[in-house]
């Protein structure tokens, strides 16, 4: 038979090990980002207004890297999945307040997720395409554009989980305030940048206004991890 003692501090001890497993899989989920695209930065990966040929040629020369971005995508996008899902598991566990933000940051996450895993599906096609094409073909220049508009479509989802993630941390006394503000403006750069989906898609500078709040989320991912695993 357990002692009142044991009894009291099981729940405590499952909240800590959530609390610690929600945060490696923020931390580990930014890593992995930041090695994507840094992957995408050192192999000279183009603009979405690229002309069509320098697409092709690309795609032929790095046929490994997108493997490798790929592979990191297929581990990283789990670990999201972990990381909202878990959120929102310790908002209601530290009495529900800001459940209902952390529920939104759980369906952007899920529907984020199914957007990168098109974005990522089109890029592996032009990949598998480019190595048998001597020149571009409509159908080749129809999937880059379909992959340049999924990746535009994604970042006001991206901005919707990350308010949601930033104010339900907050609320439930996960984060303290500087890491809501940052949230906040992180989410709001992607949304602001998803008003001119068209233009990005179309290869306008308006997606640094994106990859800014992006940038800012993975930093803000990090620090919550951080807290989460050291709690």
């Amino acid at each position: 038979m357990r002692s009142p003692q044991n009894t009291a501090t099981t729940p405590a001890r499952s909240w800590l090990v959530r609390g610690r497993l929600v945060g490696a899989a923020a931390i580990v989920f930014a890593v992995l980002v930041v090695i994507e695209n840094v992957l995408f930065a050192v192999t000279g990966a183009l603009s979405y207004g690229a002309p069509i040929e320098e697409v092709l040629a690309y795609y032929a020369a790095n046929r490994d890297a997108v493997a490798i971005v790929s592979g990191l995508v297929a581990l990283y996008l789990p670990l999201l999945l972990v990381f909202v899902t878990g959120l929102h598991g310790l908002v209601e566990r530290r009495g529900g307040a800001g459940a209902d933000w952390s529920r939104l940051a759980l369906a952007a996450g899920a529907t984020l997720s199914a957007t990168f895993v098109l974005v990522n599906v089109l890029q592996i096609g032009l990949a598998l395409s480019a190595g048998g094409l001597a020149e571009p073909t409509p159908a080749f220049e129809l999937v880059w554009q379909i992959h340049a508009a999924a990746f535009a479509l994604a970042l006001p989802t991206l901005g919707t989980t990350c308010i949601g993630s930033a104010l339900a941390a907050h609320a439930s006394g996960l984060t303290p305030a500087w890491q809501r503000l940052l949230g906040l403006v992180g989410g709001s750069l992607l949304l602001a940048a998803g008003l001119g989906d068209l233009a990005i898609a179309d290869g306008s500078p308006l997606i640094f206004v994106g990859l800014l709040g992006f940038a800012a989320w993975l930093v803000w991912l990090l620090a919550t991890g951080v807290r989460l695993v050291r709690s």
